[in-house]
């Protein structure tokens, strides 16, 4: 162990103390029309690597490589515009169309069938976001025919000759995007999105009973309306619908990289808060039935760049779009986000990181050229394969330190997963911006148990980044700080660590 000054922290692992089982839903990610995300991010026809339908082979072996389960398209703001009509058929027919949420030209080259296509090739879950901002039920039942119905009647048809003899079987279903949002092309009033959410569900499930239906919660919980929104909305919607969602982006701001390492704290609250909110409603609707959090939408996002940049004064085709670069400390904080998603795993079932390549994303690419591993990247890979088995509560011991933003916060943010071979693993991030935290786990309830693998992610310098030509500069590599008698293992200040025990 090395002598270097360090706090002290522990924390206990028991297989009774059980949360839930790890959902594989959790690891989900988010491709939207949106800047380079589709257009040279998953699809780029010209590239050296693009296979026969012109998608990106190095993005998808980086999608594999991630551990992506579900992937959440078209939309995002996007979706709130869409004609879902205007993607499928040949190419050579399909319309060009103003993009009002993202200020761009949509040329429709990649549709809901391309989508699909994709997702088979990735190895993952199609889910599918509804136009309620300018659509309604009408629409939504004519996208759910085209998708799923296997042949026979005119949508389906249409989805064979264009391609696609076997139904697409999307079974999660978004109803909307953020409709409480001013910014969202048909914004709502939460009794106006109630009564058409209420309304799409209903005739949906006159098509398939066994869909699973999201509903739009808050885009945030700063909203003026949050809590109240989603009160309003699941009165309408409660026996409807499986999931109420949840939007959070974080950022380190004006250099108080203190309060952005524990923005998880935030996630916690928004978490409890919804919950809690839900329940009050099933109880009042004398239901016994529990609704689940699809967050299908978190990440470190850098906003107030975005809102400062000048808008575009033209219609570009995919032009350059949230392209945040993550550092080190981004990657720490994003790592705190994954064990508060984890931990709440009773609850919170599904989520969709937004979004995977190029826009707020871990993956990045050149046109034309290299891809590579952003920071963020890391952690979500890691947890993605071995965070299997049951989530397991562990209640850190820790110091604490203040926060301008969140309090009094602990130094140590900790989730344990156990496998069915009754391997540990346990993800911790030591929040510190300037010690090591000498973490001693009590791990007597699984007998006699050894550290067989420890890595860290961390650099001296906490604003290091990953480039296209310097792509392993911030990685996880082996924590050589590790005891085995008793279980200690050190952590390095601003780091995210992956402890396996078994």
């Amino acid at each position: 162990m090395s002598n270097r000054r360090a706090r002290e922290a522990h924390l206990t692992i028991d297989p009774a103390f059980r949360v839930a089982p790890v959902r594989r839903r959790t690891f989900g990610t988010f491709v939207e029309h949106l800047g380079r995300c589709v257009y040279t991010g998953v699809y780029e026809p010209g590239h050296p690597s693009a296979d026969e339908d012109g998608f990106r082979r190095d993005v998808l072996d980086l999608t594999r490589e991630l551990g992506v389960s579900t992937v959440r398209y078209p939309g995002g703001n996007f979706v709130s515009g869409y004609r879902w009509e205007d993607g499928v058929g040949p190419r050579e027919s399909r319309p060009r169309r103003l993009d009002l949420a993202w200020h761009s030209t949509e040329t429709n080259e990649v549709g809901v069938d391309e989508f699909v296509r994709w997702c088979r090739k990735a190895g993952v879950e199609p889910m599918m976001a509804l136009n309620l901002g300018t659509r309604g039920v009408a629409e939504a039942l004519d996208l759910l025919e085209y998708c799923n119905h296997p042949s026979g009647t005119a949508l389906s048809d249409q989805r064979i000759a264009n391609g696609a003899k076997e139904p697409h079987d999307i079974r999660m279903w978004c109803l909307g995007n953020e409709m409480d949002g001013f910014w969202q092309t048909g914004h709502k009033t939460a009794p106006e999105y109630g009564r058409l959410a209420a309304e799409t569900a209903r005739a949906m499930r006159m098509v398939d009973p066994g869909l699973e239906l999201v509903a739009c919660g808050s885009s945030g919980s700063s909203m003026p309306t949050f809590g109240a929104w989603e009160a309003q909305v699941l009165e309408e919607t409660y026996d409807l619908v499986d999931y109420v969602s949840c939007h959070a982006y974080y950022e380190e701001k004006d250099g108080d990289l203190g309060s952005f390492l524990a923005c998880s704290t935030d996630m916690e609250y928004f978490i409890s808060s919804v919950v809690a909110t839900a329940d009050h409603v099933g109880a009042k609707l004398k239901s016994r039935k529990k609704i689940n959090i699809s967050f299908d939408e978190w990440n470190i996002w850098y906003l107030s760049r975005f809102q400062a940049a000048e808008p575009p004064r033209d219609w570009p085709v995919a032009p350059p779009l949230l392209e945040d670069h993550y550092h080190l400390a981004d990657a720490v904080a994003f790592g705190g986000l994954l064990i508060t998603l984890l931990r709440n795993s009773d609850r919170v079932t599904a989520a969709s990181l937004a979004q995977l390549v190029n826009v707020i994303a871990p993956i990045m690419t050149e046109p034309g050229g290299r891809a590579w591993r952003q920071t963020t990247f890391h952690p979500f890979a890691q947890a993605s394969r071995y965070a299997t088995g049951d989530v397991l509560r562990v209640e850190p011991v820790s110091p604490s330190y203040e926060t301008a933003e969140y309090g009094e916060v602990p130094l140590l943010h900790a989730v344990a997963t156990r496998a069915e071979d009754g391997g540990v693993t346990v993800f911790a991030v030591n929040r510190s911006t300037d010690e090591p935290l000498s973490l001693e786990i009590d791990a007597r309830a699984l007998g006699g148990v050894r550290i067989t693998e420890a890595t860290t992610l961390t650099d001296a310098d906490v604003y290091a980044r990953n480039t296209a030509d310097d792509p392993g500069r911030i990685a996880p590599r082996p924590n050589p700080d590790v005891e085995h008698d008793p279980l200690r293992v050190l952590l390095p200040p601003v780091s995210w660590n992956v402890i396996r025990l078994s």
